[in-house]
């Protein structure tokens, strides 16, 4: 037990790199380790929450135009040969952007339609970190794509970014409500995280719900 806990802790303090971005099914890597992805509104502030989780600046590309991220961007811990039994023990998947209007129709189709793809014909995926901006809750575009992980049978997890921007009172209340709006969505976990990239705060309990997931 102590020897998992200390490779568990060393999963996320090795160096991850960025292995390959899939525009399409066809380039997904070959299914083999773990996979948790993270999904959320273009400006939810999903790169940063990847780079501070993974405790590497620039690793997920940020930007302040939203909708950067246009594929399913793969990223591993480093040190792996990746052949025969050399795999690494997870993979993290960072999916495009949803909600972005601005985007042009055909892009949001084929990005969508990438997405749906991927959630209902990957074996490997564990789980899907839904990624919810704590100043303003589940949206309609939020509860479309809970209603698709729910469709897909896709186990997720709700996420709350930039949980410092608001009072810790509020903080309480939104965990609350939130959990009490998933309840019956049949693919929901139901504990609730509340992160902040900036201060880091809820990182460690965010690791920690990823290595239980990979684990299981």
């Amino acid at each position: 037990m102590t020897q998992q806990i200390a490779q568990d802790a060393a999963l996320f303090a090795r160096q991850w790199i960025f292995i390959r971005g899939v525009p399409s099914m066809k380039f997904l890597p070959p299914e083999g380790p773990a996979e948790v992805a993270f999904a959320g509104r273009s400006n939810v502030g999903k790169s940063s929450l990847i780079n501070a989780l993974l405790t590497q600046k620039g690793l997920a590309r940020t930007s302040n135009t939203p909708g950067r991220t246009q594929e399913l961007n793969y990223f591993v811990p480093d040190g792996y040969s990746g052949e025969g039994e050399d795999l690494p023990p997870m993979a993290l998947v960072d999916m495009p952007g949803y909600g972005y209007a601005q985007a042009p129709k055909a892009q949001v189709e084929q990005w969508t339609k990438l997405v749906f793809d991927y959630l209902r014909g990957r074996a490997t995926l564990k789980r899907v970190y839904v990624l919810i901006d704590a100043r303003h809750g589940i949206k309609k575009n939020d509860e479309d794509v809970l209603d698709l992980l729910d469709k897909a049978a896709v186990s997720y997890q709700i996420v709350l970014t930039k949980s410092d921007k608001i009072k810790p009172p509020a903080v309480a209340k939104l965990l609350t409500a939130t959990a009490e709006k998933i309840r019956k969505r049949p693919a929901a976990y139901p504990v609730i995280l509340a992160t902040s990239s900036e201060k880091h705060d809820g990182l460690d309990a965010l690791r920690q719900a990823i290595i239980d997931t990979i684990n299981m």
